[in-house]
């Protein structure tokens, strides 16, 4: 962790944008090292700016985001703006000298993503790191020990499946979610991005994808009239890995009663585990020759886990990951090893749910 305060920026102030700040004012309470300096944040109008740097704790507040990359007070740059901004201000924040953290998905086209893997690859000094907070997740990253360790012996099939119902109302307005041109894909950008994360770190490569989406509610209603819905609701893929495992693929953002059914199944040749992020505390694992599975609780024993609580069994939450990513941010700027994804392995995310998309029933490889 740093010694000495690096200065923040934050650009964008919704749902991402408030946890990245309580990532940012809790990382050095729960981890050491120096508090980082909240200079400035900035929203769209100076109201908005003012209103929430005040609320979120920063010095100072700003419209012209451009202005926020380039101010010498700030060494890293926190983008939580709607998709079709994370290019420009990425690039600008590289640009500019400062390190960025930028929430999933990285980009609206595959062609964004490439260019700012160059992009960042022109600054090497400049550490890069994309939000998929659920890998931090202590419960994830036991399960994923378990798995590189041989506990299951070698792994055979992947079943994953991330569904949410937000999108499930026809009445629900039409946004920016639903273009191309200003939110990329649909189930795939928002949920499934983070079921390819944990299925990569995981499983490893990738050989080839072969996927059907579907629009289930083709269009919305908008104070012009119904709009037309441009992003896909749902996705089933199966799943051919590097290694000659299978797996089968699914994601949807109008299933309805699922909050958030981020789960997958991992069957090997000598057991199998299986997690669920509603139930985000916990997975269950089966080895050859025991009756049944066993449940597996988050605890101390898991480091992360005890840097904020010493009991076993006490519940993790979705913001405390976010704290594991600030810290694993800071620990990679300040020299030590990066865990990513950054821009370069945020590609490989990028060119699964893309080759996903363009599919439509036949194979692609990777």
């Amino acid at each position: 962790m740093p010694q000495q305060p690096l200065g923040v920026a934050l650009i964008g102030t919704g749902f991402m944008g408030k946890s990245m700040a309580m990532a940012w004012r809790n990382v050095a309470t729960v981890f050491g090292g120096a508090h980082p300096g909240l200079a400035i944040l900035c929203d769209q109008t100076p109201d908005l700016a003012e209103r929430f740097a005040k609320q979120f704790g920063f010095a100072r507040a700003s419209a012209d985001w451009r202005a926020v990359v380039a101010d010498p007070a700030v060494d890293v740059v926190s983008i939580t703006t709607p998709n079709g901004w994370h290019r420009p201000m990425a690039e600008a924040a590289l640009a500019a000298g400062k390190h960025v953290w930028l929430e999933k998905p990285m980009a609206l086209t595959l062609e964004d993503a490439e260019a700012m893997t160059a992009a960042a690859a022109a600054h090497p000094g400049q550490i890069t790191l994309l939000g998929y907070n659920y890998l931090r997740n202590p419960a994830f990253q036991a399960a994923r020990h378990l798995v590189a360790s041989g506990a299951i012996g070698k792994p055979l099939q992947f079943r994953g499946i991330y569904d949410e119902d937000y999108g499930a109302d026809p009445a629900q307005a039409w946004s920016w979610r639903h273009a191309r041109a200003t939110g990329g894909l649909g189930a795939l950008g928002d949920l499934a991005c983070h079921l390819v994360s944990q299925m990569l770190a995981l499983m490893g490569p990738v050989a080839s994808v072969t996927a059907l989406t579907q629009i289930a509610i083709p269009t919305r209603p908008s104070p012009d009239g119904a709009k037309p819905v441009e992003n896909e609701d749902s996705v089933v893929a199966l799943i051919e890995f590097s290694s000659g495992a299978q797996g089968s693929f699914a994601s949807s953002r109008v299933a309805l009663g699922r909050k958030c059914r981020l789960q997958w199944e991992v069957q090997g040749s000598e057991g199998t585990i299986i997690f669920d992020q509603e139930n985000m505390n916990e997975f269950w694992l089966h080895r050859r020759g025991e009756a049944g599975f066993t449940r597996h609780l988050s605890g101390p024993e898991q480091p992360d886990f005890a840097a904020f609580c010493p009991a076993p069994g006490h519940n993790f939450g979705f913001n405390e990951q976010k704290i594991i990513e600030a810290r694993d941010f800071l620990s990679a700027i300040a020299g030590g090893a990066e865990t990513g994804p950054n821009f370069a392995q945020g590609l490989v995310i990028e060119r699964i749910i893309h080759a996903m998309a363009r599919s439509e029933g036949r194979p692609i490889m990777l």
